[in-house]
């Protein structure tokens, strides 16, 4: 009886162990208020993101979209075109076109830095298979 005690309390510490809280981000616009500036993420995946040349990686992690008229459509908007740079420990976007006057945006950041134990799994916090985003909305 004592060596399933001892297992089980194994088990249990091992689910719980601890991992570290998620970064907070922050989204706000450049001093030019031609671009947005998103900053809080983990340093060490800002640099390994930062090293595809191409940018497709941002614009899959971090899309910039209008918000359109009704919000329950905010899934089927196109990507705002634009470019990606890593400046000082943040990341910049510029549109291709100026963001418009007036007009709301939203940045849709995946929570891919998020830490996750494996109890949210199970407590069902977390699906497999899920993503986890956060809208980050603005407006120019």
């Amino acid at each position: 009886m004592n060596k399933l005690f001892a297992l089980l309390m194994l088990l249990c510490t091992g689910c719980t162990m601890y991992m570290p809280p998620a970064n907070k981000v922050s989204l706000m616009p450049t001093p030019d208020k031609r671009s947005i500036k998103l900053s809080g993420m983990d340093y060490l995946v800002l640099q390994d993101i930062g090293r595809d040349s191409s940018g497709a990686a941002w614009q899959s992690l971090m899309p910039v979209y209008k918000m359109p008229a009704d919000t329950d459509l905010k899934n089927y908007q196109p990507v705002q075109p634009g470019t990606y740079a890593i400046k000082d420990s943040a990341v910049v976007f510029t549109p291709d076109t100026p963001f418009a006057a007036g007009q709301t945006y939203f940045l849709r950041y995946y929570k891919f830095d998020a830490a996750s134990k494996p109890t949210d799994f199970i407590t069902g916090h977390n699906k497999l298979g899920s993503l986890h985003y956060t809208d980050l909305i603005f407006k120019q």
